[in-house]
């Protein structure tokens, strides 16, 4: 449970980074009416999974900022979220065999607007709610459009690229979860899914160990990720603080870093 002194510091910040989300992202630019190349089912799986991670390290970031936890990079780490997330739904589209994925992805457009709006302007605590709701609105949808994709793969590769990214996710997850739980947000319902966000990460990266398809140099990867996990895990259990919120900002990068070598990997095992 958050003091009523964390909840006033959050308040008294927003007018000071109001304008570190006004700003359009400079990744943004180019040309949206390009026609986008087709792509291939793992690496479309990878693109769609990698959604679900966008969605919540955007509201991580935003967070970061709200909260004045590292805020330069908070701003940094949403605008690259934005201007990425923006980039794969027009990459995905080059690649839409079945209606299902024609359908979820109008969806996950239609969802992501309204999130990204919010997501630009000053925070307020309705606006965080708002981020609370959308982050996981656009998460559901992300997901669906990834299991979509998954389902048009032959073969056990998809589902295990379908799982490391989705451990991507859960690092951002996690890490937005202790923000909303900090800055006072749900607080009781943002301590029990991050706790769940953790169970979930450490099932799959068993699941990720034993697979018959994880080749030693996949391993490795996994086991470099393990060693992010160890300090991740310990700077959720620290008593509320700002070294720990740091601690969680910056080590669930470096797990996100790691994941996405591991996906990168099972992407090139589908060919």
């Amino acid at each position: 449970m958050q003091t009523h002194r964390t909840r006033r510091r959050f308040l008294t910040r927003l007018g000071a980074v109001a304008t570190a989300l006004i700003a359009p992202p400079v990744f943004a630019q180019g040309t949206p009416h390009a026609e986008a190349p087709v792509l291939g089912l793992g690496t479309a799986i990878n693109l769609a999974g990698r959604q679900r991670m966008l969605s919540q390290r955007s509201a991580k970031g935003w967070l970061m900022v709200a909260d004045g936890v590292l805020p330069e990079r908070g701003a940094k780490w949403l605008e690259e979220s934005i201007a990425r997330f923006d980039e794969g739904l027009a990459r995905l589209k080059g690649l839409q065999p079945s209606e299902e994925i024609r359908s979820s992805l109008v969806q996950l457009e239609q969802a992501w607007a309204p999130y990204v709006a919010i997501l630009r302007q000053p925070p307020t605590k309705a606006r965080a709610q708002a981020v609370f709701d959308g982050s996981d609105q656009v998460l559901a949808i992300a997901h669906q459009t990834t299991k979509a994709y998954e389902a048009q793969a032959s073969g056990t590769v998809g589902n295990l690229i379908n799982i490391a990214g989705r451990q991507r996710m859960l690092s951002q997850r996690m890490a937005k979860f202790y923000f909303f739980e900090r800055i006072g947000i749900q607080p009781e319902a943002s301590r029990l899914a991050l706790e769940k966000a953790a169970l979930e990460f450490t099932d799959a990266m068993k699941i990720l160990r034993e697979s018959s398809q994880t080749t030693e140099a996949i391993a490795a990867e996994l086991a470099l990720t393990d060693q992010q996990w160890f300090f991740f895990d310990a700077a959720i259990k620290e008593p509320a603080g700002e070294r720990a919120a740091k601690n969680i900002a910056t080590t669930s990068e470096r797990i996100l870093q790691q994941l996405d070598l591991v996906v990168s990997r099972y992407e090139a095992l589908a060919g």
